[in-house]
């Protein structure tokens, strides 16, 4: 089973909630982290992607990158925009997007259980984005990210969590820019935070890991350093939050190509009638409607695609669209055989809708895009538990928490 604990959470004074919190790192570039921050000197940006705040030819990952995010950080503390939790506690984060609510459990999760798979990965992680947070994490002594984790639902868990919930305020409540409503509540009666503690230690066998592979593997390897460097700090806990599979909504993960390998639009077609049933579509945005169809935009129109039968292996890995879009179109058409490695490839989530797709390839940015069904979430739990992983951005969630509501400091 699952080892989890409360802890003492560094979060933001009342008062300061909506303006220190902010989308993750990962999730936009150095431009748009800057232009977020504008006029927002709370934003926790400033901590996270700390190269906004230095000279635009400072290389993101320079040391003084990570010496300014930790300068931040105190400098946050010391002027009161953030405080340190007087005692250990859990946390219930909510989040309500178009309706549709979900409500998961932060706490710290135990690097052990990540190395002895008890938290299960889908993905492989990039040694470059790794080391990037290891680094932050070394520097600020802080776990800033948070690590997006699901776990099979349990009915005494959601009775647990949902009781405390409507039985009290939470302590931030806010709807961001972008329409997402976010509640958080303190779990910080002795009785409660056993209970919860006592729930996952007997009815979880194993957490998966939705998004924050980067920041788990990070995470983890960060207790090496420290102890490579003789800092005596307890870096055996990450931060965490836990939601139950029956809340959560995965989408779309969608792909672009810079070029198309030397063909021209007639070949690309005549390639992809091998494997698919390829039909016009027009100019009209194509959303796939079931596992196994695909929508592509080229030369100014889109095509659907659905797969001929037996064109695709049936295990657990073979049958994901994200690995029939790989070996059936973009190794034997595009010439792409690493996704993770390859410059020509680019990646669009979900969130920023299938027009987006169209203007990467209008503008001459790309020359060929695709959309994708989502993965299941039993999909991704069946992957998981046969110990393979999914072709790269495989999955996408959301909603997104933010930063800096809740940051695990390493001491």
């Amino acid at each position: 089973m699952i080892t989890i604990k409360p802890f003492k959470a560094l979060r933001p004074s009342a008062q300061f909630a909506t303006h220190v919190a902010s989308l993750p790192y990962d999730v936009m570039n150095r431009a748009e982290a800057k232009q977020q921050v504008q006029g927002n000197p709370h934003s926790f940006l400033h901590i996270t992607r700390s190269e906004i705040n230095l000279p635009e030819s400072t290389d993101a990952y320079d040391e003084s990158v990570y010496k300014s995010a930790a300068e931040n950080l105190r400098s946050f503390i010391s002027r009161g925009v953030l405080f340190q939790e007087n005692k250990d506690c859990y946390y219930i984060y909510r989040l309500i997007m178009n309706g549709r609510s979900q409500s998961g459990l932060v706490c710290v999760s135990s690097v052990e259980d990540y190395n002895n798979g008890l938290i299960k990965k889908h993905e492989f992680t990039r040694p470059v984005k790794e080391n990037d947070r290891i680094n932050h994490i070394y520097h600020t002594k802080a776990q800033t990210g948070n690590v997006f984790l699901a776990y099979k639902n349990v009915d005494v868990i959601d009775t647990i969590i949902s009781n405390w919930q409507e039985s009290r305020s939470p302590i931030y409540d806010f709807t961001a820019p972008d329409g997402i409503q976010h509640s958080v509540w303190v779990v910080n009666t002795d009785e409660v935070v056993a209970q919860i503690t006592e729930a996952f230690a007997a009815n979880v066998p194993a957490t998966y890991i939705a998004d924050g592979h980067h920041r788990a593997a990070s995470a983890a390897k960060s207790r090496q350093r420290f102890a490579e460097n003789n800092q005596e700090v307890n870096a055996d806990f990450f931060l965490t939050t836990l939601f139950p599979s029956n809340q959560l909504h995965i989408m779309d993960y969608n792909r672009v190509v810079k070029d198309l390998n030397g063909h021209t639009t007639t070949q690309v077609l005549e390639k992809l009638n091998e494997q698919f049933t390829v039909s016009l579509v027009g100019k009209d945005v194509f959303k796939p409607e079931q596992i196994h169809e695909f929508g592509m935009y080229l030369d100014g129109n889109w095509y659907k695609l659905v797969s001929k039968d037996n064109t695709y292996n049936t295990d657990p890995i073979g049958v994901l669209d994200v690995t029939i879009l790989q070996d059936n179109i973009l190794e034997p058409v595009f010439g792409i055989k690493d996704q993770r490695t390859d410059s020509r490839i680019d990646f669009v989530g979900g969130i920023r809708g299938l027009q987006e797709l169209a203007d990467r390839v209008d503008s001459g940015d790309m020359a060929v895009a695709f959309s994708l069904y989502p993965v299941s979430i039993q999909q991704l739990f069946d992957i998981s538990d046969s110990g393979n992983v999914m072709p790269p951005k495989s999955t996408w969630f959301e909603p997104k928490l933010r930063d800096g509501l809740l940051t695990h400091l390493i001491q």
